[in-house]
């Protein structure tokens, strides 16, 4: 074991010019992450200087059999914390041999609105707050739970330390660091409310990148899970009952809104977001409406609301913000499982291009 640890370890730069780029792209499901790996002859900083490479769709949900080719197109270049050295992870999205995005390409009809003249001119700013559940592998039932039973009431569990109330830190710090090295702009993390239940933070994050970030950070989480022998799930409401959900909060700000006086165009775009509230919903994440009930830090699905400091309103504006006349303001209706792509994108499009 101690010679494949030494082999895993091994410094590619020491003996060749050749790199590993690890392709990642999003499957049929839309939450699964998937990767290959290809050698390159050397480093790489620029995706456009990247190949192209293709996939069997049909093995993803993605294509049928008889036509089953799928083409990555690299977008985004990372470090890869795993091989180190000069090697990259390369988030990319999937297209037809014909150059048309597949259906499941969410990222391509972001990147257009992200560079519609309107929005790149508001230099749009994402915050996502990643929240996620630990689960032991063969019960999926979260980490440090007695199996078949249940830890005490929420309370000892947020921000917490001790081995009494504190589950996974070993994987959560590792994570962190993983995501620093790779050069993703994770800004914080803490233990949520529920025990086994963890948040990143990823931001502040410039338009498309906010999207390709938090992918990135979602791979890097599952592949250091996998290392530890335990799941991540992205579920919204994992353990039903008195637990809290998992979110994925998302803060977000314009060039005008950080200008003074852009209080004023965080209530009006807040106004705009209450006029769309069914259509963004559609778009937060699958099964969240077993998260959103008006309990547990929520507001109702059903009903739009907002206020200064209010964890239970739909759009929450910090007192901060109110007091400095100019900020951002944190949309809390996304799940934990949304597509960082589409919500992004549907609150710049709703903000600053929609016109009602």
């Amino acid at each position: 074991m101690a010679l494949l640890t030494d082999l895993l370890n091994l410094n590619l730069t020491d003996s060749t010019e050749k790199i590993i780029a690890e392709y990642i792209w999003i499957g049929g499901s839309g939450m699964d992450l998937r990767s290959k790996a290809r050698t390159l002859p050397g480093p790489v900083t620029d995706p456009s200087k990247l190949p192209k490479w293709n996939y069997d769709g049909s093995s993803t949900g993605q294509a049928p059999g008889e036509d089953s080719e799928v083409i990555l197109y690299p977008q985004a270049i990372f470090k890869d914390p795993f091989r180190r050295g000069n090697n990259i992870l390369v988030m990319c999205d999937c297209y037809t041999p014909a150059g048309e995005p597949i259906p499941t390409n969410k990222r391509n009809a972001a990147a257009k609105i992200f560079s519609n003249p309107a929005v790149a001119k508001e230099e749009p700013w994402y915050g996502i707050e990643q929240e996620y559940t630990l689960l032991q592998k063969d019960i999926n039932w979260p980490l440090g739970w007695p199996v078949g039973g249940f830890p005490g009431p929420q309370g000892p569990y947020y921000c917490s330390i001790g081995a009494d109330k504190s589950f996974g830190r070993d994987i959560v710090d590792s994570h962190y660091k993983a995501c620093l090295f790779a050069g993703i702009n994770i800004s914080g993390i803490n233990g949520e409310v529920m025990p086994g239940q963890w948040e990143f933070q990823v931001g502040p994050s410039v338009g498309i990148s906010a999207g390709d970030q938090v992918w990135v950070a979602r791979y890097i989480l599952e592949r250091i899970t996998e290392i530890a022998g335990v799941v991540v799930t992205f579920d919204p409401k994992p353990i039903p009952g008195d637990w809290n959900g998992a979110g994925a909060h998302t803060n977000y700000s314009t060039e005008s809104m950080r200008k003074d006086g852009g209080f004023a165009v965080i209530v009006a775009a807040v106004e705009k977001l209450k006029l769309r509230h069914k259509e963004h919903i559609a778009a937060y994440g699958e099964g969240n409406e077993r998260r959103l009930t008006g309990k547990h830090e929520t507001a109702d699905i059903h009903t739009f609301s907002w206020g200064v400091a209010n964890r239970g309103a739909s759009i929450r504006v910090g007192r901060e913000t109110e007091q400095n006349g100019k900020g951002y303001f944190e949309d809390r209706r996304p799940a934990s499982n949304m597509d960082p792509y589409v919500v992004t994108a549907m609150i710049a499009d709703t903000t600053i291009l929609w016109k009602p």
